[in-house]
C-alpha cells in the first residue's frame, strides 16, 4: 500500500460524491491524512463568456452557491459540517477535472471520485482505451497521481 497524505475528494453533491466522500474519510482516518473535499465551480457560460459580460455579482453568486452545495454534500455525509482541523474542505473556479487534478499534484495525494455517470476522472482509473491514452511517464498521467474511484470501475461510467 502507498502512503496518502491528502485523500481530496471531488465533492459536489451528487449520490457519487457522497459516496466518494465516505470512502475519503476512511482512507483519511486509516492513514492519520488530511481530508480535502472539493468543489469546483465556473460562471454560466464558462470564463470566456464573463471576458464580455464582467459581473462581479454573478461570480459572488455562482461562488456562493457552490459553497452552499459543498456543505449540503458534507451535511448528508456527517450530519454536520466537520470542526477537525483534519478535515479542509475548498471551492475553486474552473472546470472540475482541471481543479481536482491540479489540487493532487503532491507525492501521497490521493484523488478520489465519485463513479457515476459524469465522472471521467473516475473512468481515467479503469483498464479502458481512455485511461491508456494518457502516457504513464506523464506528471499527470493516472499512474503517476494516485486516483482512487469510490465503487469498482464497469468502464462504462454508471
Amino acid at each position: 500500500m502507498f502512503g496518502v497524505d491528502r485523500p481530496i475528494v471531488g465533492a459536489s453533491g451528487s449520490p457519487g460524491s457522497l459516496q466518494a466522500l465516505r470512502y475519503g474519510e476512511a482512507l483519511a482516518r486509516a492513514h492519520g491524512a488530511v481530508l480535502i473535499p472539493v468543489i469546483a465551480w465556473e460562471p454560466p457560460g464558462g470564463n470566456h463568456d464573463e471576458r464580455f459580460q464582467n459581473s462581479g455579482y454573478l461570480r459572488l453568486a455562482c461562488q456562493d452557491i457552490a459553497c452552499q452545495r459543498l456543505r449540503d454534500a458534507l451535511i448528508a455525509v456527517w450530519g454536520e459540517i466537520p470542526t477537525s482541523p483534519l478535515v479542509q474542505p475548498r471551492i475553486a473556479r474552473g472546470p472540475a477535472g482541471r481543479v481536482l487534478v491540479n489540487l493532487a499534484c503532491r507525492p501521497g495525494d490521493v484523488l478520489i471520485v465519485g463513479a457515476g455517470r459524469r465522472a471521467k476522472l473516475a473512468r481515467m482509473a479503469c483498464p479502458t482505451p481512455s485511461a491508456q491514452s494518457w502516457p504513464s511517464h506523464h506528471p499527470r498521467s493516472p499512474a503517476n497521481c494516485g486516483i482512487a474511484a469510490s465503487r469498482g470501475c464497469s468502464g462504462t461510467g454508471h
